[in-house]
């Protein structure tokens, strides 16, 4: 009885003292109100709509009126002819993407911040933020023009080595390329400002003992700013190993033609046409709920991994 009683009282503590730091910090958590109220009912309200993944939706009956199916729209989606060439397409770009354009920014922060210009270091960052306004759309336009066989600068420019003009949008096996390295282009400079900023807590201590020991640049790159900043890399590489199946739907669609739809067909494109060009809602639904329960399951056992091996992980 007596130990209830403690317990009870030092709950009752607790809430106390957490009811006053909410008090004490009430500005914050006003300024946090906005965001809770974005997430809640743009992103877990919706979720109710879940349930039609399982049922044969009806718009007119509405969710509740639609008749149950239980997991027929899934068993359908797994015997489709077309999932092997869909999650075939949607993992060789997202793994092109983790091995080309993941470590890209990486590369780039370390460069920058060997620079000893001011000047020329906001100038290099400017250049290689500006390409991240710019909109998918006019990117893709871009790339089009530029890869034209007639007009383009890069079969202009292979010409001038007698190779024979390319169609790379029409050609299915240039498809990831010109994705990924497109990509690349537009959002490695503003992919290094999480590392430019971990670059500017490595401890200035450390490069001066090893410029002492007789440390060239590479070997302080290699040696301190590398590992000091691979807690920051590691959480990076959880979180893009969460939505490794799930690939930009805008750029892709855009990218995409008849001639290079055997690379192109991802599980994005695939769900838009099923569920919005089709009308086939709870199809598209389950296909869109088993593309989650990957990404979750993939982020809690990469996240698991980590923590296993004594490195950084989200929790």
């Amino acid at each position: 009885m007596t130990s209830r009683i403690t317990s009870g009282g030092e709950h009752n503590v607790l809430q106390s003292q957490t009811f006053k730091r909410i008090i004490r910090n009430y500005d914050l958590y006003l300024l946090f109100l906005p965001t809770l109220a974005y997430f809640i009912i743009f992103h877990y309200v919706p979720m109710y709509g879940l349930q039609i993944a399982f049922k044969n939706f009806n718009p007119v009956k509405g969710i509740t009126g639609s008749p149950w199916v239980g997991f027929d729209n899934f068993e359908r989606f797994f015997e489709s002819y077309q999932l092997l060439t869909i999650i075939r397409n949607t993992l060789g770009i997202s793994i092109y993407e983790l091995l080309v354009a993941f470590p890209a920014p990486i590369i780039l922060a370390l460069m920058i911040n060997q620079l000893t210009s001011e000047r020329f270091k906001r100038f290099v960052q400017t250049i290689t933020y500006a390409p991240h306004f710019i909109s998918t759309v006019v990117v893709v336009g871009i790339v089009y023009l530029l890869l034209s066989p007639k007009t383009g600068a890069v079969n202009s420019f292979l010409g001038l080595f007698g190779i024979e003009p390319i169609f790379f949008m029409g050609s299915p096996e240039w498809f990831k390329t010109v994705f990924v390295f497109s990509g690349v282009w537009q959002s490695v400079g503003w992919g290094t400002i999480i590392y430019l900023a971990a670059l500017t807590a490595v401890n200035p201590d450390l490069h001066e003992a090893a410029t002492v020991d007789g440390a060239t640049k590479l070997q302080r790159v290699l040696h301190v700013d590398i590992p000091s900043i691979m807690p920051t890399v590691i959480i990076m590489l959880i979180m893009n190993m969460g939505h490794i199946m799930s690939v930009g739907f805008e750029k892709v669609y855009l990218m995409q033609n008849q001639l290079n739809i055997d690379s192109s067909e991802t599980i994005q494109t695939y769900v838009y046409k099923a569920g919005l060009v089709q009308a086939q809602y709870s199809y598209a639904s389950a296909i869109g709920l088993f593309n989650t329960v990957i990404n979750f399951i993939l982020l809690i056992a990469v996240n698991q991994l980590s923590k296993s091996m004594k490195q950084s992980s989200l929790w």
